[in-house]
């Protein structure tokens, strides 16, 4: 029972971050229909801005906390700019074209965003600085840091937020008009490019959140650590249905506790066969599942035919 507690809360801290970065996924979709697979690495720049500042501000004095923040705020407006960029110069040209264009462009975007990594940090693994509290809670027999708690509870406030904006703003009611129709919400007086890079700003600031996350939880970050995180996001928002807000989140939270507990099990499952090292499967056999048996998600597609 321990250890079944201890992988449901590993699972917790993996899933908040995957549908934390989920949604990134599927607010572009659910506006544009177009899957963003350079969001992963929007997420790794996040992570690795923030290390940049939190080094060239060691010497400052200021506290941990101070410096990851201050760090995160940099992350977050230049993931945001990022963002903004992407959709400007790459994926607005291609709006309205096949929609195998789109696609091919957002695959070349992560590499070239790749090398752009390597070209700014290297292609080793940076270390993230030890200066925030990783002090050990007990819970029932597991255990779970301080900073995880703190993670879990910040995807949580970030992701009600988000749904909050979604269904009571009117930023949110024009991403949901332009979602169902783009073109009756700009006869509406809806500024439908406005709202598609404001989809993208925010959905990269998200991102740059869960780089941040994801660099401070294994104390490292990495040029290709985008790749590998951002397929796990996309099949949790598939998961849960792409298009769906909540059911990305649901995915992502869904995700993570069936990977950690796979992890966990694996080896018994398999007589020892296979290790935790091969928990990356198990992901990608839920994604071959959910598209062969429920094609829609868990919680169907929120997204209406357009005329």
């Amino acid at each position: 029972m321990d250890i079944f507690l201890q992988q449901i809360l590993n699972g917790l801290v993996l899933g908040s971050i995957y549908a934390l970065i989920a949604l990134g996924y599927t607010m572009v979709y659910g506006i544009m229909g177009l899957i963003n697979f350079a969001h992963g690495e929007v997420v790794m720049f996040g992570a690795m801005v923030t290390i940049s500042v939190v080094n060239a501000l060691s010497g400052s004095g200021l506290p941990g906390p101070a410096l990851v923040l201050i760090g995160l705020l940099v992350a977050i407006a230049a993931c945001m700019l990022l963002g903004f960029t992407v959709e400007r110069i790459a994926y607005r040209p291609l709006r309205g074209k096949q929609r195998l264009a789109p696609l091919i462009t957002a695959i070349g975007l992560s590499i070239v965003l790749q090398q752009v990594a390597i070209l700014i940090w290297g292609r080793n693994y940076i270390p993230f600085p030890q200066i925030l509290d990783h002090d050990v809670v007990s819970f029932f027999g597991a255990s779970i840091t301080k900073l995880q708690i703190t993670i879990i509870a910040l995807c949580l406030v970030i992701m009600a937020g988000l749904l909050l904006m979604v269904e009571r703003t009117k930023l949110g009611r024009a991403m949901r008009a332009t979602s169902q129709n783009p073109a009756v919400a700009g006869l509406m007086g809806v500024n439908v490019n406005t709202i598609i890079s404001a989809t993208f700003v925010i959905g990269s600031g998200l991102g740059a959140v869960a780089g941040v996350m994801v660099a401070t939880n294994y104390e490292q970050a990495h040029y290709y650590m985008g790749f590998m995180i951002g397929l796990k996001a996309f099949t949790a928002a598939v998961l849960g249905g792409i298009g769906n807000l909540g059911g990305a989140v649901a995915g992502g939270l869904l995700l993570g506790i069936i990977e950690s507990l796979g992890a966990g099990y694996i080896g018994t499952l398999t007589g020892g066969f296979l290790g935790s090292n091969y928990q990356d499967i198990i992901a990608f056999m839920v994604l071959i599942l959910v598209l062969i048996f429920r094609p829609s998600g868990l919680l169907g597609e929120k997204m209406a035919d357009r005329a």
